[in-house]
């Protein structure tokens, strides 16, 4: 006889950003982030900000928490609360299953009540004038009236793959209207250093568009009879 599977595996520890590490991704657009990580780390379009940000300031940054469920089921996600602390993100996988909700406005309200800053997850969310009145900035696939179960088995802590991504409990996570990116914690302070200098060239390049530019330089260098090939009709 094949034992029975127990209903969670959970991982208690591991490495979390530092508070000043998390506060140099403060008022950085996740764009910005992106091209620091050389355009890595964004997870896939279909997560998006819950109702695409009409009622919800959809802007975060904090560590990841992951939790690993399987389709239509959330007990991964409802265990991960037991390890939510202050600013955390918790990150859930419903592996893609979009056939009901993997979280609603309870859970949103459980996770802000532990300290919890945002939610991620690659399924859709439920009871979305409930998520209003909590306030959580969440990004999920869309919205559902369906009920997920609750039996397992799922994880905690553990690696989970979610959006096109790789995600381990202690990355940091940049959320905000443009979508979510995810900062392994192994480059956590190669990013860092990076930021600076895309900011600079990002906001030169808004002056500059301010200021009237019409074609960037290095575009104008290729039109040159020299450096493109023209053709005739």
């Amino acid at each position: 006889m094949i034992e029975e599977p127990k209903p969670l595996t959970i991982k208690k520890k591991w490495k979390r950003p530092s508070g000043e590490q998390l506060k140099a991704f403060q008022n950085m657009p996740s764009g910005f982030v992106t091209d620091a990580l050389d355009g890595q780390g964004t997870l896939s379009i279909d997560i998006k900000p819950v109702g695409d940000g009409r009622d919800i300031n959809c802007v975060v940054v904090g560590a990841a928490v992951t939790a690993g469920n399987n389709a239509a089921d959330i007990m991964g996600t409802l265990a991960a609360l037991n390890f939510i602390q202050e600013n955390d993100v918790l990150v859930a996988s419903v592996s893609k299953h979009q056939g009901c909700a993997a979280a609603g406005d309870r859970v949103m309200g459980m996770l802000k009540n532990c300290g919890g800053a945002g939610f991620v997850t690659d399924g859709p969310m439920r009871d979305y004038k409930g998520l209003i009145e909590v306030g959580l900035p969440a990004w999920c696939t869309g919205l559902t009236p369906a009920s997920p179960f609750t039996k397992g088995p799922a994880t905690v802590g553990l690696p989970i793959n979610i959006g096109g991504q790789n995600v381990e409990s202690g990355d940091i996570i940049v959320a905000d209207m443009d979508g979510v990116v995810v900062v392994p914690h192994n480059k956590i302070d190669f990013v860092i250093n990076r930021l600076s200098q895309v900011s600079d060239l990002e906001y030169s390049l808004d002056a500059e568009v301010r200021g009237g530019l019409k074609i960037p330089d290095p575009v104008k260098a290729l039109i040159l009879k020299n450096n493109a090939n023209f053709v005739d009709d």
